[in-house]
């Protein structure tokens, strides 16, 4: 692996690049939060051959989400049922919209009579 390589991963929103002290901090939240959302399966962090958990851009923005909810007085395990809801509604709308969109290229004109 070239040096190349290894940069162009940071710009992948899957790629797990953050330790768990950095993501907390960047989060401004705690390491405890961290693993109450890994326990609570909104978020599975990758581990490091050290057996380190490791977070991506893509965790974190969800991570992010949760502590948004339970800041507001939400539960924490609530705050993860909903996020985990607003993420499966994002996709079906994903999804909807992609059949409209094929639907509507496959769509003939009526003939002009």
């Amino acid at each position: 692996m070239t040096a190349d390589d290894s940069f162009s991963r940071l710009d992948d929103d899957d790629y797990p690049a953050y330790t768990m002290g950095r993501a907390a901090e960047m989060l401004g939240t705690t390491q405890g939060f961290l693993r109450a959302v890994g326990e609570a399966r909104l978020i599975t962090p990758l581990r490091s051959a050290g057996g380190h958990r490791r977070y991506s851009r893509y965790q974190l923005r969800i991570a992010a989400r949760a502590r948004e909810l339970v800041d507001q007085g939400t539960p924490i395990e609530a705050a993860c049922r909903i996020v985990i809801l607003e993420d499966q509604l994002e996709e079906a709308q994903r999804i909807n919209a992609a059949y409209r969109r094929a639907a509507e290229t496959t769509e003939q004109p009526a003939a002009a009579t």
